[in-house]
């Protein structure tokens, strides 16, 4: 039986995964380019129009933070996607395309971001920026469920993997909670996302009730 599935996986397989980790790493560092390409335009935009540093900085500070928050939070998830993918062994065309999901999500971060960062803050917008970061972590997950379901793909524990899963839904919780915060509590705006400091501390509650 368990050869039988070994063929079915052999079968499925597409890619190597050294390919895939290839590609990911190229499109995570294009979309960390992207992020600062709006800022480059603003100092380009300041130069012309005799803006001195510390009135760039105070006129774009909200488009600053916007910039860091989302190349910390992109380069969180290539360290967690690198952790999940380093002991893969095969891949299989449907993890392929959960995936590029995955990279799908990390490419069009740069879009809410800039709106972030130059555009007056509205609900829309809060959906758009955090609800790409919970597309993001939920992406994240499915890839972990999916090893867990076809461990003939990974060197991967199954309990190491539901660790790691359980870190997922903590963040996505998190993320729920911080969205209609940061869309409709405007003193609070997109602070809220400090919420997930409390990612740790509530994996491992969800791990105790789990066990």
């Amino acid at each position: 039986m368990s050869d039988m599935s070994s063929e079915r996986v052999s079968e499925m397989t597409t890619f190597a995964p050294e390919r895939l980790k290839a590609f990911v790493d190229a499109v995570v560092a294009i979309a960390m380019t992207l992020l600062i390409l709006p800022l480059l335009e603003s100092v380009s935009n300041a130069g012309d129009d005799g803006t001195t540093t510390a009135q760039f900085l105070f006129e774009h500070r909200g488009q600053l933070v916007s910039f860091f928050i989302s190349f910390i939070l992109i380069a969180l998830f290539w360290m967690e996607h690198h952790r999940t993918y380093e002991r893969v062994q095969r891949i299989s065309s449907s993890l392929l395309w959960v995936n590029v999901a995955w990279m799908l999500t990390i490419v069009w971060l740069p879009v809410p971001t800039a709106m972030v960062g130059q555009m007056q803050a509205d609900p829309l917008q809060a959906f758009l920026y955090i609800g790409t970061l919970i597309l993001t972590q939920v992406t994240t997950l499915s890839g972990k469920l999916y090893l867990m379901r076809h461990p003939t793909l990974t060197d991967i524990t199954a309990d190491r993997l539901w660790v790691g899963a359980i870190g997922d839904i903590a963040a996505i919780i998190l993320f729920c909670v911080a969205l209609p915060i940061a869309a409709w509590v405007h003193v609070v705006g997109y602070f809220a996302l400090l919420l997930l400091a409390f990612s740790t501390p509530l994996e491992k509650l969800l791990l105790r009730r789990r066990r």
